[in-house]
């Protein structure tokens, strides 16, 4: 498993669901249905004080796993990548890649 932080452009269906994205000038389709959680933030390493009424996005990240499908002729290969959604800003970063590293076999 490879851990990033890389900023990723993500479309989402109307209620909030990643459905294709773009990265290292790549498009994707999201080919599976995604899972979501929360995970705790250390937010007082990175924030000097919390101001009042910013708990949800504070607190908590927003984690999608999405399995991807590159959109070209030739691309069979899926990724599972874990995706963060800012909930302040609505950017979305890159966290974690789950199988594009492991070695392909002959």
């Amino acid at each position: 498993m490879g851990m990033f932080s890389e900023s990723v452009d993500v479309r989402c269906t109307p209620d909030g669901q990643p459905l294709e994205l773009s990265w290292a000038g790549r498009q994707y389709l999201v080919c599976a249905e995604p899972s979501r959680w929360y995970e705790r933030r250390q937010w007082w390493a990175e924030e000097s004080r919390a101001p009042l009424g910013s708990g949800p996005g504070l607190v908590d990240h927003e984690i999608w796993r999405v399995q991807v499908q590159a959109v070209q002729r030739d691309a069979a290969e899926l990724l599972t990548l874990d995706l963060t959604r800012h909930i302040g800003s609505g950017r979305w970063r890159l966290l974690r890649i789950h199988d594009a590293l492991q070695p392909k076999t002959a």
